[in-house]
C-alpha cells in the first residue's frame, strides 16, 4: 500500500511539516522504521530523539517541532498512530454466509453480510444484526440478541436471553451469561438459587479472552457502552460497569457491585460485592477494595487506601526492623531510668 503523507494527515486531523508528497508504505516502531515507514513519539522528552529514527515520517504532539524530519502534528499521537495502523493493516473479514457445518436452531433472524463459521451452534429464536461475524465453535443460546457489526471469536459461549449491542468484540474462550454464584446455606449443604436474569452488553464494548460475565439473579448484569476488559476478568451477577471503564487482567468483581464511568481498574484487583466505585476512580494493581469509593479517588493496597498514603506506608515497611530495634533500645533506657527513680 502507498499513501501520501498529506493524505495520512487528513485521516488523522494532523498538520504536516515537511514533504507533503512523501510516500509512506508501512508502519513501524521508532527504532526499526525505515524511510518508507511512519512511526510516532508521544512525549516532548522522546521527541528530542527524533533525529535518531530513520523513519520517513513521525507522528508527534502538536507542540513538537523537528528540523530535519517529516512530521505530522496531532492532538493525540497514540490515537493517530492507531488509525494509521488500521489503514495499513485492516482487520481481515471472512466471507459472508452460513456454513453448512453450523447448527442453526429454529426461527433465526439475521441481517445482511452475516458470517457464521463451521461448528457454530445457534439456538432457537436468536436475532443477529448486520455484518456480524461468528467464528468456529461459537455457541449462542436460545433467544440471544446480537447487534450490528459485532465480532465474536472462536469458542465463545453466550447463554440464553443475553443481549449484545453493536460493534462489540468478544475474544476467544469467554463465557457470557453463566450462572451467578448463588447458593443458600442449608445446614452443612448449599441449595442452588436459580439465576433468572441476563447479561446486557452495550455498544462498542470489547471483552478480552477467557472472561466470565455471570447472569443476574434477577434483572441484568450490565456492561455499559465503551467498556474494555483485558483477558481473564470475572464479573459476577448483577454487577454494573459504567461507560468507558477499563478493567485489566485477573480482576474479580463480586456480585451487585456498581462501577462508575471511566474507572481504571488495574490487574489482579479484587472488589467486594454490594459497594459502589465512583466515576473516574483509579485502582492500582493487586488492590483489595472492601468499601465504596467516591468519584475521583486513587487507591492502592489491601485494604485499599488513598494512593499517597499507601506510598508513605510502603516507605515505612522496610524500616520496621530498624524501628523495632530502636523502640527496644528506648524501652530499655526508660526501664533503667524508672528503676533509678524508684531507688
Amino acid at each position: 500500500m502507498e499513501i501520501l503523507l498529506s493524505e495520512i494527515a487528513k485521516m488523522v486531523d494532523g498538520r504536516v511539516k515537511g514533504d507533503l508528497k512523501k510516500k509512506i508504505y508501512g508502519v513501524a516502531p521508532f527504532e526499526h522504521a525505515s524511510d518508507d515507514d511512519i512511526t510516532f513519539v508521544d512525549s516532548v522528552k522522546l521527541a528530542k530523539t527524533i533525529s535518531e529514527t530513520k523513519a520517513g515520517a513521525v507522528i508527534v504532539p502538536m507542540d513538537v517541532e523537528a528540523a530535519s524530519n517529516n512530521i505530522v502534528q496531532v492532538e493525540n499521537t497514540r490515537v493517530a498512530f492507531a488509525k494509521v495502523m488500521n489503514i495499513f493493516y485492516p482487520a481481515s473479514k471472512p466471507k459472508s454466509g452460513i456454513s453448512n457445518s453450523a447448527h442453526i436452531g429454529d426461527n433465526l433472524i439475521y441481517g445482511k453480510e452475516v458470517s457464521i463459521a463451521p461448528f457454530a451452534v445457534i439456538g432457537n429464536n436468536v436475532t443477529i444484526g448486520e455484518r456480524v461475524i461468528l467464528n468456529s465453535c461459537v455457541v449462542l443460546g436460545d433467544n440471544v440478541k446480537i447487534g450490528d457489526d459485532t465480532f465474536i471469536y472462536s469458542n465463545v459461549t453466550i447463554a440464553e436471553r443475553c443481549v449484545i449491542g453493536n460493534r462489540v468484540i468478544i475474544h476467544s474462550g469467554s463465557v457470557i451469561g453463566s450462572d451467578g454464584f448463588g447458593f443458600a446455606p442449608d445446614k452443612e449443604k448449599y441449595y442452588k438459587i436459580p439465576q433468572t436474569g441476563i447479561v446486557r452488553i452495550d455498544d462498542d464494548v470489547e471483552i478480552g479472552a477467557v472472561n466470565t460475565i455471570d447472569r443476574a439473579t434477577f434483572g441484568k448484569t450490565w456492561i455499559c457502552r465503551g467498556v474494555k476488559t483485558d483477558n481473564l476478568v470475572h464479573i459476577a451477577h448483577n454487577v454494573t460497569v459504567g461507560e468507558d471503564t477499563v478493567i485489566v487482567a485477573q480482576t474479580g468483581i463480586a456480585g451487585s457491585a456498581t462501577i462508575g464511568r471511566h474507572a481504571a481498574i488495574s490487574g489482579q484487583v479484587a472488589i467486594v460485592g454490594h459497594i459502589t466505585v465512583g466515576d473516574n476512580v483509579q485502582i492500582a494493581g493487586q488492590a483489595g477494595v472492601a468499601k465504596s469509593l467516591a468519584s475521583g479517588e486513587v487507591v492502592s493496597g489491601t485494604p485499599a487506601i488513598p494512593h499517597r498514603l499507601w506510598l508513605r506506608v510502603q516507605n515505612i515497611i522496610p524500616k520496621l526492623p530498624e524501628l523495632k530495634n530502636k523502640i527496644r533500645t528506648i524501652e530499655k533506657r526508660l526501664k533503667i531510668i524508672e528503676e533509678k527513680q524508684e531507688n
